[in-house]
């Protein structure tokens, strides 16, 4: 978590406890929302279950009044007979007995306008509620079987103690409640089975993202003892192939690369110390010398060699600093459109070639527009030039060409060869080869390190075409289209 990023205080910081938590929320979302449909499907069920044996009973009393039997009281559901003409039941059951049918039968007489589907029992009565529950003031739904008196014998007219012209309907009450206590016991039980799943589910998550996250852990300690100093500690890579292996690649990767940039610095430093050793070593001995034997000292001499290795210095210094602007990369000004070809020209015209006696051409008479720094590609031509006259036997070529989308600037000198294997060390910062190009003390110098970083933040590219005699840098710039009135 960011320093800076707010935290709440009931949103646990353990990853451990994070995943637990959301693992559990999703987990009880998906336990309601199955707890839901399971109430839903038992609950119809029940009902369903609870129709059906009203059906039953209802089929098996119209039976028994057809046989001129009248039917017990003992029944699993309400049930009541009644008659027209008769103010009493003929018969009831199952929790009717509570309402006293045997003096107002409960459930109204047939009409022969059709039977009703529920019935309000009535409140107005003296009763002691059973075991299935008070059923007083409730509407209820009604199953109902009509039995005509024309279909018994007047014996079985007698023995039910009806008219003759006289019309029985069966009534049998669907009861809700067994559906509802089954479906609150389903509840209760979903409800303990749902709490328990959560607190297992919760835990197992807990402890399989612990089991999951010890690499991890592992990974960090081992990554917190690696310092700027001694980056070469590596992490264990798991055999498992999962994103744990992934990352620990990864970490390795990234110490490694801190470890060469580690090596690349202490190089840097060695190297830049030993290039300014030399010139201080040079003007402090030829100081020394002086000041010990002032009456025999060239004094023009000693002052020309101490100002060659004062701009020595002073051109290493300038050189250290924009090598450390351009590492840390920071954004460059509006770049501008600069015809090289007007550039290279110029440097060309005004390069000093008093030391060794050679010729410096340049091949380019087409407008060559890239966009960039002017100084920058000034300092980057220049520096080709430099590293040229250092090693070239007689002759230094410029060329610069237009090719499709691509400027093409070539810096050729008849010097010594550079061998194939060298061809990218020779950028390296303080590289030391091994062949001719090398005598100028040692090495090359900065000056082609600085070129390509220069080229590389113009999105160009820099490259050493080798020879057999002489060295051809070609340098490669996007082109720019040509300034508007040109």
């Amino acid at each position: 978590m960011n320093a800076t990023e707010p935290r709440h205080r009931w949103w646990p910081r353990s990853v451990r406890a994070r995943t637990a938590l959301a693992v559990a929320s999703t987990a009880a979302v998906v336990l309601a929302a199955m707890g839901w449909w399971v109430h839903r499907d038992v609950y119809r069920q029940s009902t369903q279950i609870a129709v059906e044996q009203a059906v039953a009973q209802l089929l098996a009393l119209s039976e028994q009044l057809r046989e001129g039997v009248v039917p017990a009281r003992s029944s699993a559901v309400p049930y009541e007979v009644v008659a027209t003409g008769r103010s009493t039941a003929v018969a009831y059951g199952g929790g009717m007995e509570d309402f006293d049918p045997g003096t107002r039968h409960v459930m109204p007489a047939p009409t022969g306008e059709g039977s009703p589907d529920h019935v309000r029992l009535p409140v107005d009565r003296d009763y002691t509620p059973g075991t299935r529950g008070d059923m007083a003031g409730g509407t209820y739904r009604v199953l109902t079987a009509d039995v005509g008196a024309d279909e018994l014998s007047s014996d079985e007219i007698a023995d039910l103690g009806i008219a003759a012209d006289a019309r029985l309907r069966v009534y049998v009450v669907v009861l809700p409640s067994a559906a509802e206590e089954i479906t609150e016991a389903t509840d209760r039980l979903l409800l303990r089975a749902g709490l328990v799943g959560l607190v297992l589910i919760a835990a197992i998550a807990y402890f399989t993202v612990r089991v999951a996250l010890r690499p991890v852990e592992a990974i960090r300690v081992l990554t917190a003892s690696v310092t700027a100093s001694d980056p070469r500690e590596r992490v264990t890579v798991p055999a498992t192939g999962h994103e744990i292996t992934a990352l620990a690649t990864t970490i390795n990767a990234t110490l490694q690369r801190l470890d060469n940039a580690a090596a690349q610095q202490r190089r840097f430093v060695a190297d830049a110390a030993h290039e300014l050793r030399s010139p201080l070593t040079t003007l402090l001995a030829s100081l020394e010398v002086a000041l010990a034997y002032p009456e025999r000292t060239d004094w023009p001499a000693a002052v020309t060699t101490a100002a060659r290795q004062t701009r020595r210095l002073q051109a290493l210094a300038e050189d250290l600093l924009l090598l450390a602007r351009l590492d840390t990369r920071a954004p460059a000004a509006d770049p501008e459109t600069v015809d090289l070809t007007v550039l290279a020209t110029r440097l060309t015209g005004e390069y000093p070639l008093t030391e060794r006696a050679l010729t410096l051409t340049c091949d380019g008479t087409a407008p060559a527009y890239a966009h960039g720094d002017p100084d920058a590609y000034e300092r980057l031509l220049r520096n080709l030039i430099d590293n040229a006259a250092r090693h070239a036997a007689h002759r230094i070529q410029v060329t610069i060409r237009n090719q499709d989308a691509w400027v093409v600037l070539t810096v050729h000198d008849d010097g010594p060869g550079v061998p194939t294997e060298d061809t990218e060390r020779i950028f390296e910062r303080f590289v030391r080869l091994d062949d001719a190009r090398s005598r100028d003390h040692g090495g090359t110098g900065l000056g082609l390190a600085i070129a390509r970083d220069l080229a590389h933040r113009h999105r160009g590219t820099l490259t050493l075409a080798p020879r057999t005699l002489g060295a051809c840098f070609r340098l490669r710039l996007p082109r720019a289209p040509a300034p508007a009135g040109k």
